[in-house]
């Protein structure tokens, strides 16, 4: 695996937020015409923990967490490679970053939404161990929505 550095920090980073634009193109190019809808799911505020990961001293990708409803429960959100950085371990790298704080935090599970049409991130996350629930808050409904689940414990 390539040398990289994780970082935590804050939604209002610089880099974060080019990746994010450069995940949400690539959610455009996906989920047309649905991903209107999923925008407004996408948001994250102040309250989100964001993680990045740079190869070359370049940002190559990104996620965070955020609180939810439920007790002792995060949101994983806004998961996303650079492609020229994928196949290299990097977006395991970041969801496992995103479990140590969350857990260090004291919340006890992770819940995440992903699509039908990224079966790259589907994988990603039944190897790391989420297995699949009903369709939670915003993605009752959702045809283009799977929804998964894994204890921080």
């Amino acid at each position: 695996m390539d040398q990289f550095l994780v970082k935590r920090t804050s939604a209002s980073d610089p880099d974060f937020l080019d990746l994010i634009r450069e995940l949400d193109a690539d959610l455009w190019k996906r989920y047309q015409p649905y991903q209107a809808k999923y925008d407004a799911f996408n948001k994250v505020d102040d309250s989100a923990r964001v993680v990045i990961v740079f190869q070359a001293d370049q940002p190559a990708g990104c996620g965070c967490y955020r609180p939810i409803s439920e007790p002792d429960c995060v949101e994983i959100k806004r998961m996303f490679v650079k492609p020229a950085g994928r196949g290299r371990g990097l977006a395991t790298r970041i969801l496992r970053e995103l479990e140590i704080w969350a857990a260090e935090e004291g919340y006890k599970t992770a819940r995440l939404e992903t699509g039908i049409k990224q079966p790259e991130a589907l994988a990603l996350y039944e190897k790391a161990g989420y297995h699949h629930i009903e369709k939670y808050g915003p993605y009752v409904g959702l045809n283009t929505s799977i929804c998964l689940e894994k204890s921080l414990s």
